[in-house]
């Protein structure tokens, strides 16, 4: 028998916020508690075709129908949080069972190569413990400590490391959007030459719902940060934060790959449109 070959596609998607009425949710609804049925809106329906666009022809094409695992780095599910009534419902487990319906299919075709970070307390429960639970019962690879959910993954390629975490800090003005993106890879490499370790060659956050990328060059090759888009549209929350109230949605993904030659990331991003243009009249 050969010896294993290592894997050298990773697609990284997060922020789904599955049981929010701006989140990702199935195309034929989610089942509630009582019997009844949630039934997506007009934007979720746009947020379907994207979510399918990306796994059936983005990714196949990127990946150059290699095989790729795949890493949901935090915020699978919305949750309740912060006051909130935008959710279509408030029992985590309607949230959990339409997650499930959403992303086996994503643990399928990457033949279980499935890793699930975990996201912010708010959305994930104290400690993470209802993304736990979804990513226990999705069956995703469980780190040293047997957390199915874990905080951190350092992931290894033929060539090259990368770290990836949910938590980044944000900005309020766009001119300011990479400077943590770029004081995050600054610290790594400090700490990693500080313990003598291996820096890593990508590092990826998420969290803040756009992408960003910043590239230094080193003496082993470039080095890449990045931050992922989300799966959820503007919430009442966007609608009054600096740096949040008149951007546009960021939705995809992004992909770690090690090709023959080189070491790069890939992001595929959609918008949705602004609201359309009124005009008033007199006769």
């Amino acid at each position: 028998m050969g010896s294993k070959k290592r894997v050298n596609n990773l697609i990284i998607v997060s922020d789904l916020h599955v049981g929010c009425q701006l989140g990702l949710c199935p195309p034929k609804g989610a089942r509630l508690d009582e019997g009844g049925r949630y039934i997506p809106n007009k934007g979720q329906k746009k947020l379907w075709k994207y979510w399918k666009i990306f796994w059936e022809e983005w990714v196949p094409e990127v990946c150059k129908n290699e095989p790729f695992a795949v890493c949901l780095n935090g915020d699978a599910v919305d949750g309740v949080h912060h006051g909130s009534t935008h959710q279509w419902s408030h029992n985590l487990e309607d949230q959990h069972r339409a997650a499930l319906e959403i992303l086996q299919p994503v643990v399928e075709v990457c033949e279980g190569r499935y890793f699930h970070i975990r996201g912010t307390e708010a959305h994930a429960g104290i400690s993470g413990v209802d993304e736990e639970k979804l990513a226990y019962t999705l069956g995703a690879i469980s780190d040293a400590s047997g957390r199915h959910a874990r905080y951190e993954l350092w992931w290894k390629a033929d060539r090259g490391l990368a770290h990836i975490m949910h938590h980044i800090g944000t900005s309020g003005a766009l001119h300011y959007e990479s400077t943590a993106v770029m004081k995050e890879l600054s610290e790594a490499y400090v700490e990693a030459g500080r313990w003598n370790k291996e820096p890593p060659t990508w590092l990826v956050r998420s969290h803040r719902h756009r992408c960003v990328e910043v590239r230094i060059l080193t003496n082993a090759g470039f080095c890449t940060a990045s931050v992922t888009a989300g799966w959820q549209l503007k919430t009442p929350f966007a609608y009054k934060v600096a740096g949040g109230r008149q951007t546009l949605p960021q939705i995809g993904g992004t992909l770690l790959r090690c090709g023959d030659e080189d070491l790069y990331t890939r992001h595929k991003i959609w918008t949705i449109d602004r609201p359309k243009e009124e005009a008033c009249y007199v006769d």
